[in-house]
């Protein structure tokens, strides 16, 4: 018999302490790093990042000598300019959505969307540390997350039901940052409206995921269907669901029209993800949304 060696007994008690959210989100999260690239630009900073050549307008002071006497060509075609990488790091607040509604799936799927909520959530968390950002859930007291132990409390946090049931009216978040955040969205437009028009006064900019069932985009239901209501709602009983199943998916992209128009306004991003669909693509759209900023 073969003994392991200790770095695998290591990495195998290293996992099995690992919450599985936070081991499917660093899936997701790999997968995803594998396809984009870093937000390195040009700007204030201590790090070097390219020689470029100097072009009229350019400052003297920004001239790297030694580089450009290594040119062998005449000033100014061969004077270098030394650029600097922007540093500044990006403060990300996330938000799920923890409303009964987000407790829900149909047959179709065997993942609930506040599952897949905190899945992304988590997943973003990690790409953006990777990344040298910073992330913070938008809940009272919560900490920042700066680094894999953080990432680690907050898997546990999601798995215990971390969150606010309807949108975070009340949420203190930092001025000039960003915002993320997960939820089905079906609440009233109006409500969605205002929600935004606070975080735009803060100022603050960010992104909307919705997350839906299939079977709630869909309707994939025939005959007679009691619909149970999930938050307080009355009971509706439709006697041939698939006799308002136009009207139901004009309503629907009429309600996400106005969501993405709210969003634009205030500079927001808004997407919608289905739960029968793969997370690293939301994921990817949603990161690069955010780096492009």
């Amino acid at each position: 018999m073969t003994k392991a060696p200790a770095s695998s007994l290591a990495a195998e008690a290293l996992g099995a302490r690992l919450p599985p959210l936070l081991v499917a989100a660093d899936r997701v999260a790999s997968t995803v790093a594998q396809g984009v690239h870093g937000r390195r630009r040009v700007g204030q900073g201590d790090s070097f990042w390219q020689f470029r050549r100097f072009v009229s307008g350019d400052p003297l002071s920004r001239i790297d000598w030694r580089q450009s006497a290594k040119s062998g060509r005449e000033a100014p075609d061969g004077w270098f300019i030394r650029e600097t990488e922007w540093e500044a790091a990006l403060t990300v607040c996330l938000w799920r959505d923890a409303s009964a509604s987000m407790c829900w799936r149909s047959r179709q799927v065997p993942v609930e969307k506040r599952d897949r909520a905190n899945l992304l959530l988590l997943s973003l968390a990690s790409l953006l540390l990777r990344g040298g950002e910073r992330v913070i859930m938008m809940q009272q007291d919560a900490r920042p997350v700066t680094n894999r132990s953080g990432l680690e409390r907050l898997a546990v946090a999601l798995d215990a039901g971390f969150g606010t049931v309807g949108l975070p009216r009340d949420a203190r978040v930092p001025g000039h940052g960003t915002v993320v955040l997960f939820s089905d969205f079906l609440a009233p437009v109006d409500d969605i409206k205002a929600l935004i028009a606070g975080f735009a006064a803060v100022p603050v900019t960010g992104y909307l995921l919705q997350i839906l069932d299939p079977a709630e985009t869909d309707l994939p239901y025939q005959g007679r269907v009691r619909f149970h209501g999930l938050e307080s709602e009355r009971d509706a009983m439709i006697p041939r669901v698939e006799s308002v199943r136009p009207a139901y998916a004009e309503r629907l992209k009429a309600h996400q029209d106005s969501i993405a128009a709210i969003c634009s306004a205030a500079g927001f991003g808004f997407g919608v993800h289905r739960t029968d669909h793969p997370p690293e693509m939301a994921l990817l759209t949603l990161y690069q949304a955010l780096t492009a900023r």
